[in-house]
């Protein structure tokens, strides 16, 4: 593959990440659904090691709810393929 379609693969999850994020689910995930119906939920909550500079999809300082979630799908999708490619690059060593 050509670094030129690369490129345009990436720009393309970046669009989709944009316009997608805003669109995901509020509704908790199937693990943290039975914690609430059972009763447990709050026992599995400790302290984070650190917080999230984007705290629950939603820019800091925006807002605009839908842009700051496209924001947040930008900045994921690019951590994401920098962890790949970063272990890519190890791994072809």
């Amino acid at each position: 593959m050509s670094k030129k379609h690369i490129v345009l693969w990436i720009l393309f999850s970046l669009i989709l990440a944009f316009f997608i994020s805003p669109f995901a689910s509020s509704s908790p995930d199937g693990l943290e659904k039975v914690a609430e119906d059972r009763g447990f939920l709050e026992k599995g909550e400790i302290k984070p090691v650190f917080t999230s500079p984007i705290p629950d999809y939603t820019w800091p300082g925006i807002d605009n709810e839908s842009f700051a979630t496209g924001l947040a799908g930008i900045f994921g999708t690019l951590i994401v393929f920098g962890v790949a490619y970063g272990m890519a690059v190890i791994i072809k060593r």
